[in-house]
């Protein structure tokens, strides 16, 4: 009986992962496969920056186009606006 016991909470334990994999694929928190871009999408964090405990730089593409953003708890502002091949030309210059 005891054989029984152990194979019924192995199967129960892959049971409740399995379900728990399901839920968070549906929320959108785990995925099998590599995340891709929805084709349609144009709006795309790209990478933040922290300064301070209140205080970031956000580059965000937007289309063709990266945008550098600062935010505060005062708010959001443009910082520079460059064409997305000239940021990624930029990142190679070191």
């Amino acid at each position: 009986m005891d054989v029984f016991r152990q194979i019924a909470a192995v199967a129960g334990v892959l049971t409740l992962l399995a379900a728990t994999l399901w839920w968070l694929r549906r929320r959108g928190f785990a995925g099998v496969l590599p995340a891709r871009r929805p084709a349609g999408r144009r709006l795309e964090s790209l990478e933040r920056l922290p300064l301070g405990p209140h205080h970031m730089l956000h580059l965000v593409r937007l289309g063709d186009t990266a945008l550098l953003l600062a935010s505060s708890p005062a708010g959001c502002a443009l910082v520079q606006t460059v064409p997305l091949h000239e940021a990624d030309r930029r990142e190679g210059v070191r």
